[in-house]
């Protein structure tokens, strides 16, 4: 290895060690939030028209600047008890794991929902005002022999071992439980309808720095989201599906927007979860990604990709590269639905 490899890696050893607090304490996102709901708000546990519902979404990232960021997740949920009125208890399950980067920071978190649906209105159209509680186990680890510190570099030879860090500062993984809570309201009508909701992550702030010395000042900070979705129907196959979703944790915030537009192509129109569509995607995350996503919906089924495109300030080292995502959903269709048994005014999450 040349000293000016050296140094280089050296420097962007000391950029990464500096950023750690930060990069440490975030949690995970995706471009096609709508296809893991369960990860932006336990109130959705259950919003869906049918008998059960699960996915699973894979995102690579940031694989032209360094060691691929590589995302995975899968969740399963269900209705349990339902009400002559409508309303009902549902029950879900999200697993989720993040590696990223050269010291092959993991992070692997299971969560078990349950959501209280109450529905308002009769027959097809009307109102689904839900809570949902959330909680879980994490476990974060991160490969030491993979990392590069100031204090091995000795006379100019590398001496790998000899950090104080493996004695003194960072440890090698750490599990903690989580606890989350969120609300959510969706109205329908014929041709517009809507679903609004807002969570609370982490709300237990446990302590999940891989330092070995226990401190406040590394808790995981609580992540706010807020989140809104529309269906409007513009015509007997085409719908326009715009939807916003905004985090905050600490000093970290992301803002993203965009639209779909979904074709019906086959069966009867508006048929909900059931009939064969095509989609198209424009996504924006602001100082970060441009997004787009596509896919296809037929026979309950719902398989999208999506790709971002990078305008932050790592635009250059990257080349725009940003990360890529395969996502697929099924709902299990419910025969009681179709006698009106329970409806959902808008399961656009």
């Amino acid at each position: 290895m040349t000293r000016r490899n050296r140094i280089t890696r050296l420097s962007i050893v000391g950029a990464i060690m500096l950023t750690a607090t930060s990069t440490f304490a975030q949690d995970i996102h995706f471009t096609q939030f709508d296809m893991q709901p369960l990860i932006i708000n336990p109130a959705f546990t259950g919003m869906f028209s049918g008998r059960a519902r699960a996915g699973a979404i894979y995102r690579n990232q940031w694989a032209s600047v360094t060691v691929p960021y590589v995302t995975y997740g899968g969740y399963a949920d269900f209705p349990l008890f339902i009400e002559r009125n409508g309303g009902y208890l549902a029950s879900g399950i999200q697993l989720f794991n993040d590696q990223a980067g050269d010291g092959n920071l993991k992070n692997f978190t299971g969560l078990v929902s349950l959501a209280y649906h109450k529905y308002m209105g009769n027959g097809e159209y009307g109102s689904d005002l839900a809570v949902g509680l959330q909680g879980g186990y994490a476990q974060k680890s991160i490969d030491l022999s993979k990392l590069y510190f100031g204090d091995e570099f000795v006379n100019g030879t590398f001496t790998p071992g000899l950090s104080q860090e493996y004695h003194l500062g960072i440890g090698n993984s750490i599990n903690y439980f989580l606890v989350n809570a969120g609300v959510s309201y969706s109205h329908g009508a014929e041709k517009f309808s809507y679903t609004l909701g807002a969570a609370a992550n982490n709300i237990n702030q446990p302590n999940d720095a891989l330092e070995k010395k226990k401190s406040r000042q590394t808790g995981l900070d609580m992540r706010y989201t807020a989140e809104a979705g529309a269906d409007w129907q513009t015509g007997p196959r085409l719908s326009l599906r715009p939807a916003i979703l905004y985090q905050m944790q600490a000093s970290a915030s992301e803002f993203i927007a965009g639209n779909e537009f979904h074709y019906e192509i086959g069966g009867e129109p508006g048929y909900n979860n059931f009939s064969s569509a095509v989609f198209l995607g424009a996504w924006y995350r602001s100082g970060d990604a441009t997004m787009i996503s596509a896919g296809v919906e037929f026979k309950g089924f719902r398989v999208g990709v999506a790709y971002d495109y990078n305008i932050s300030s790592l635009n250059t080292s990257s080349n725009g590269n940003g990360g890529f995502e395969i996502a697929v959903r099924y709902i299990a269709p419910n025969p009681m639905k179709f006698i009106g048994k329970r409806t959902i005014p808008c399961s656009r999450f």
